[in-house]
């Protein structure tokens, strides 16, 4: 009977407290230790630098052009994926490592190669394990069958990745004028008159709702109706800013959030390799046609017949607009929306809500120790935030339901 051979090891010098070295084996479910990892030739990535004036590591952002996928790399990350040119050995590699920061983590070179396999910015082919977790972690009979439901509702996806010259046209036929001092001019102009007709309007709720009358779920179907379009044109607009900014739309479509959430959707990931302000444009501008459209309905309650269904209908859609804008733009909300992703991106720590989520449990479950650096601070804000506002968004809703019906 053949013998199993051992398991590819990877020998390290590493340095002691001391300055002294000794050697470890550290087990490499990978590969052999001769194993050569090949990077994508020149040309087929793109490698972009996340500036942060919180963290104090830089990060950098790497796209690939094969698969278009956008990976986060750490400055260790990045230094060992320069490594890999096809003609290093992990082992080499490893121990270049060593020398340039004087320690080693055992964890990063496998779990680096292996996103970089799924981004196939590797030559090897990547393996998935979705489907054993899922079949690991399946429970009773009910909890299958929501499971089942909701794979079937994420597999219905109705998208284009033939869009590009669709939103070039847009642009060019027209869709530059939003991104024009007069757009934004006129785009806050509308927010301050419409907010002005919302504080008249809030001080007569009661009376405004009662237009439903015994109407109200109709009411509330056209104003989520009225909402779904207006989600459509918000990421239009995201893709009119990708393309006035000379990157491409890689796709737009329709799917289900999460399996359950309807909802358009345009993938302007290209954007990441412009500018910051190329980034804070786009994410922010595809939130103001929620500003536009909610100060729109505002003024039309405002010029309606007092409880008219007209009226309620034009308030009720102003809230959810502007509520839709509030939850766009704040990033302190647990929702990686377009505001989050502004404000990670003027802090350069793109990784924030992961990192603080994790930092929080580790406290609650007693594996670590509340220290009180820049990062760590910041981590505590955001989830303390994000919890007291989705506490006050709910009550604010709470409110407004109980208002409309009552």
């Amino acid at each position: 009977m053949t013998e199993r051979p051992a398991p590819a090891k990877l020998e390290l010098l590493v340095r002691r407290d001391d300055e002294s070295f000794e050697v470890r084996e550290v087990g490499s479910a990978l590969g052999f230790i001769q194993s050569r990892p090949q990077r994508g030739a020149e040309g087929s990535f793109e490698v972009s630098e996340v500036r942060s004036s919180v963290a104090a590591e830089r990060s950098f952002i790497l796209k690939s052009a094969a698969t278009e996928r956008f990976l986060v790399l750490s400055e260790p990350e990045k230094f060992l994926w320069e490594q890999m040119d096809g003609n290093t050995s992990l082992q080499e590699i490893a121990t270049a490592y060593v020398l340039r920061y004087g320690e080693f983590d055992f964890d990063i070179i496998p779990n680096l190669i292996r996103k970089l396999q799924r981004a196939r910015l590797l030559t090897l082919e990547p393996k998935s394990r979705l489907r054993q977790a899922l079949a690991r972690n399946r429970g009773q009979r009910v909890a299958k069958a929501v499971e089942a439901t909701l794979t079937s509702l994420e597999r219905i996806n109705l998208s284009s990745r033939r869009v590009q010259s669709v939103f070039q046209r847009l642009h060019r036929w027209g869709g530059f004028v939003l991104f024009t001092r007069a757009a934004v001019v006129a785009c806050l102009a509308f927010g301050v008159i419409g907010g002005v007709a919302a504080v008249a309007l809030m001080r007569a709720l009661d009376d405004v709702f009662s237009g439903f009358g015994g109407r109200a779920l109709l009411g509330v179907l056209a104003v989520k109706l009225l909402f779904f379009a207006s989600v459509a044109l918000h990421q239009l607009v995201h893709g009119l800013a990708c393309v006035h900014y000379r990157r491409r739309v890689r796709e737009f479509g329709f799917a289900f959030l999460h399996g359950f959430v309807p909802t358009f959707y345009v993938d302007v990931t290209d954007i990441f390799m412009a500018t910051r302000r190329a980034r804070v444009v786009t994410a922010v501008s595809g939130t103001l046609v929620h500003l536009v459209l909610g100060a729109v309905a505002f003024l039309v309650a405002a010029h309606a017949s007092v409880g008219s269904f007209t009226q309620a209908f034009a308030v009720a859609s102003g809230i959810i607009q502007w509520q839709a804008l509030a939850l766009s733009l704040y990033p302190f909300c647990f929702i990686e929306m377009d505001g989050y992703h502004v404000f990670v991106d003027l802090l350069g720590v793109p990784t924030l809500k992961h990192d603080a989520v994790s930092y929080v449990k580790a406290l609650l479950r007693g594996r670590e120790r509340l220290r009180w650096g820049r990062l760590e601070a910041l981590w505590l804000a955001y989830v303390g935030l994000s919890s007291l506002s989705i506490a006050a968004f709910l009550a604010f809703n709470v409110w407004i339901v109980v208002s409309a019906v009552s």
